[in-house]
């Protein structure tokens, strides 16, 4: 396979981070998740950094660490759910790497997210409807961003990275978006 960042982009829940550790050592590539550098620059837990600075503050944040991952060597990267909201991060990583979108449906990503108290933004009365506006208003952002879109669903991380795989190859031979 051409070498190259691969980004990882979906809701919170979608396997990112799983997928992504899993991704990088088939790959044999260095992984990065977006959230935990941030965690581990600023000492505290994402919710921290949205009680403080609020999601603004975060998504400023978000973007710079993107920035810089882009600069170093050829990784995985696990992005925030959130950030595809810049138009900025969509373009720089279109032009630094491969986007790939983890998609999946509703009650799945909810099954993997409605015990999870590190969600900012699942803090609310109704996490469930929270969840699936966010997810309304994000997948035309995903889409956006991606070269290749990635159905998930109950499958093991191994599965998965056989079908991410596919896809991957599938556009490095027949696409240039």
């Amino acid at each position: 396979m051409a070498r190259g960042n691969v980004f990882l982009v979906g809701m919170m829940g979608s396997g990112k981070t799983t997928l992504g550790r899993a991704l990088a050592q088939r790959l044999a590539m260095p992984f990065a998740d977006t959230d935990r550098v941030l965690v581990e620059r600023c000492g505290v837990p994402v919710t921290t950094i949205f009680e403080i600075e609020g999601e603004e503050g975060f998504r400023r944040r978000e973007s710079a660490v993107l920035a810089e991952l882009v600069e170093g060597e050829d990784r995985v990267v696990a992005t925030g759910g959130g950030a595809v909201l810049w138009a900025g991060n969509r373009s720089l990583m279109r032009a630094h790497g491969t986007v790939v979108y983890l998609h999946a449906r509703l009650d799945h990503l909810w099954e993997r997210t409605r015990h999870d108290t590190t969600r900012p933004l699942l803090a609310t009365p109704n996490p469930r409807a929270t969840l699936a506006s966010l997810m309304t208003a994000r997948d035309p952002l995903y889409r956006e961003a991606a070269h290749v879109v990635v159905e998930t669903g109950s499958q093991s991380a191994s599965s998965l990275v056989g079908r991410v795989l596919t896809a991957l190859r599938a556009h490095e031979g027949g696409s240039a978006a």
